[in-house]
């Protein structure tokens, strides 16, 4: 009889039990949606896009900055100038780094202002923050690609000629810019690399002449070089040119 009962009732709390869990889950559906829209989650949610971001920073440094102009170049002075290690790679890549951060701070400071900032405030959403913060990327990298370069981008892409630079794709630009940016670096290499050529050239011959042909003419030239260099104030000359043209 006892059983009887038990059963009985735990029979009568089933209805009673789904009719609580139909009150409980429009409730729970409510409370997340409530708090999908609370300001306290959606600043933690753009944070999190914000630093995820930040794994393409890398790829930003080397496409869309003249970082990659300023490695090449500083890299070919060394080796025009005889240098094996010195000046070692970090120092090359981080006074690089250091010269594509302060050409580029205008252009930085704007996708700050036009982007990050109005996206961290929750004022625009992730798709309009990147739209705001590419252009001023944009309208730098199209002031520093050649036409030729440019050009070249566009038939790789296998597009239609555009009518107006605003029809070229982002990819495209990129393209063209960093075409831009190895082909001024090669330029800016030869005009380095001439002065130190004639040196190499002179200590050669003269060498040559006194007969001394079992000494390196790289271990005479050398320290000529560097006196040529320090001499024009090569490493100022240098850096206004590099900085100059970005």
């Amino acid at each position: 009889m006892t059983r009887a009962l038990l059963l009985l009732g735990a029979l009568l709390l089933v209805p009673a039990a789904a009719m609580a869990a139909d009150d409980v889950v429009p409730l729970a559906v409510d409370h997340l949606a409530r708090a999908s829209t609370d300001s306290e989650v959606s600043s933690a949610v753009r944070w999190v896009v914000l630093l995820t971001s930040l794994s393409l920073l890398p790829g930003i440094v080397l496409l869309m900055t003249p970082f990659t102009r300023f490695v090449i170049v500083l890299s070919l002075l060394r080796q025009a100038m005889g240098l094996q290690q010195s000046p070692p790679n970090q120092v090359l890549v981080g006074l690089s780094l250091l010269l594509s951060i302060t050409v580029m701070q205008p252009t930085w400071t704007e996708v700050d202002q036009v982007a990050i900032q109005p996206y961290l405030a929750g004022d625009i959403s992730t798709v309009d923050a990147w739209d705001a913060g590419i252009v001023p990327l944009r309208a730098h990298m199209l002031q520093h690609t050649r036409r030729e370069e440019l050009q070249t981008a566009i038939r790789i892409g296998r597009m239609a000629k555009p009518k107006t630079l605003d029809e070229v794709p982002i990819s495209v630009v990129v393209t063209g810019y960093v075409l831009s940016e190895l082909q001024g670096a090669f330029v800016t290499a030869v005009k380095v690399y001439i002065p130190f050529l004639v040196v190499d050239l002179v200590v050669a011959s003269i060498l040559l002449g006194m007969g001394m042909m079992m000494l390196p003419p790289v271990v005479i030239s050398l320290p000529f070089k560097l006196l040529l260099f320090v001499l024009m104030d090569g490493w100022s000359l240098l850096i206004v040119g590099l900085t100059g043209a970005s």
